[in-house]
């Protein structure tokens, strides 16, 4: 390319960061950066009874947790309102907008009429060519589109697209109360920014005409248009709140790394052979907007939790347990974050588990029992293994432990050895009751390893507790 690719993110900061906008914000940067282009994000604020400072945050927070960076500083649309009038002054002094008087009820009642006799409900235009103004009321500005011939374009996913003009409205580009619309400011932002390729979701292609209308309108270079598949939930309706967590930040809550959500996305709609493991490099490197499908992407809750183990199990432990330590400390499983210099005991937690927990949510509900100081024992993993009968095992077994001078995993695995031989019991018959001795239930990292972890103090303390247990039930009697 010649010309230096520019393309952006324009959320409405009207809720929370929507997976699909996610989606659409990455296609935007991979193709940015495959190009060596910029990638812009604009906060479309202007509709400022929707628009909120908390959501314009979690924009922000969404976008820095995912590590989408931006090339030029955040543009908020409600800070250019000045630039937006300008535009409407100047289509207003060229006959090329004109003020509308019409009622909202009058609309209404108009397009109801229409849908009855079977005609397009669109405006009828009757303020197009004129109208007496009317006192006291503020009207609206629409935008005088041609009624005659095609617009067209290629979409650079979908092909070539034609529109009828005659099918399209007048559409208003500023309210009655003085706002701009969606469309008028989308254009002028595009325009002013030097957009080059407008990378969105196919929900806006009714909008495209208008826009190019006016950007024809005005004198704007028109941009090129990609328009993305939609995602689906699992029952292929649009994905909503009722299939789960929508929010790119619930995400994270839930244990995710975002690695695997921005792989897993990258993979909802595109694709590169039969490859599915992509590191943020290698997405720049491989993406192209000829491998995005044009069907609909279905959202598999199952597909995001393979990848994210994958993530999990061969991930950097020290930053696993960074990561970790903000998840136990939000979820008030351990009194306050670890601080720095002791992060390597949970480093050593997730050490034990990273190849197993599909999630870092799920890894801390897993690992109470190596932040409780007590443990309470499952009665029925107790009864079933618990019996008088291992004591002696238990016995034994606490004594090797204790006189280990190097509390390893290896040292261990050689303490339980010895145990087995002495006694001729095999591994599973002694490890589940020392298990259940140490966690209070029947589900653990391999045995050594979490023996090893736990540490000689809180094991010789759990194993005794779990030897006074066993000789206070009325059995061992």
């Amino acid at each position: 390319m010649t010309e230096k690719l520019r393309v952006r993110f324009a959320p409405s900061p009207t809720g929370y960061l929507h997976i699909g906008g996610v989606r659409t914000a990455l296609f935007n940067y991979l193709y940015a950066r495959h190009h060596g282009g910029a990638f812009l994000l604009r906060i479309e604020d202007t509709d400022i009874q929707r628009s909120t400072e908390a959501s314009v945050q979690a924009i922000l927070d969404g976008m820095a947790w995912l590590g989408l960076d931006c090339d030029e500083p955040t543009v908020r649309q409600s800070e250019r309102n000045e630039i937006y009038q300008e535009h409407i002054e100047r289509l207003l002094a060229e006959g090329k907008a004109y003020p509308c008087y019409c009622s909202k009820e009058e609309l209404e009642s108009r397009r109801n009429e229409a849908l009855r006799q079977g005609r397009d409900p669109k405006y009828d235009g009757r303020c197009r060519d004129g109208v007496t103004p009317v006192a006291g009321q503020e009207p609206a500005i629409r935008f005088k589109a041609p009624h005659a011939g095609t617009t067209e374009m290629v979409d650079l996913i979908r092909g070539p697209i034609s529109f009828e003009n005659s099918q399209l409205d007048d559409l208003i580009i500023r309210r009655s109360f003085g706002t701009p619309t969606y469309n008028l400011c989308v254009v002028v932002d595009d325009a002013l920014m030097e957009m080059t390729h407008i990378i969105r979701g196919d929900d806006h292609i009714n909008n495209t005409p208008k826009q190019i209308l006016l950007y024809q309108t005005l004198g704007y270079e028109v941009p090129r248009y990609a328009h993305l598949p939609m995602i689906l939930g699992p029952d292929k309706t649009r994905l909503s709140k009722r299939h789960g967590a929508t929010s790119v930040m619930a995400y994270r809550e839930m244990g995710y790394l975002p690695e695997a959500l921005l792989n897993y996305l990258a993979r909802l709609g595109w694709g590169y052979g039969d490859e599915e493991i992509f590191s943020l490099d290698e997405l720049i490197e491989k993406f192209s907007l000829e491998g995005v499908s044009k069907a609909a992407a279905v959202f598999n809750p199952e597909k995001l939790d393979w990848l994210n183990h994958h993530y999990i199990k061969t991930g950097d432990p020290e930053r696993l347990a960074r990561l970790f330590n903000e998840i136990l400390a939000e979820k008030g499983m351990i009194p306050e974050a670890y601080p720095e210099e002791k992060l390597g005991d949970l480093t050593e937690v997730v050490k034990c588990q990273q190849d197993k927990r599909k999630t870092l949510v799920e890894m801390a509900e897993m690992s109470t029992y190596f932040f409780e100081s007590q443990i309470t024992i499952d009665e029925k993993a107790g009864t079933k293994f618990l019996k008088p009968g291992i004591l002696p095992v238990l016995e034994t077994l606490a004594a090797r432990l204790e006189g280990l001078e190097a509390f390893t995993a290896e040292t261990v695995q050689r303490a339980f050895e010895a145990v087995m031989d002495e006694t001729e019991m095999k591994l599973g018959k002694i490890a589940q009751p020392v298990r259940v001795a140490l966690t209070g239930g029947t589900v653990s990292p391999g045995i050594f390893e979490m023996v090893a972890v736990l540490g000689k103090a809180r094991v010789l303390e759990r194993m005794r507790s779990a030897i006074a247990w066993i000789e206070s039930r009325p059995e061992a009697d």
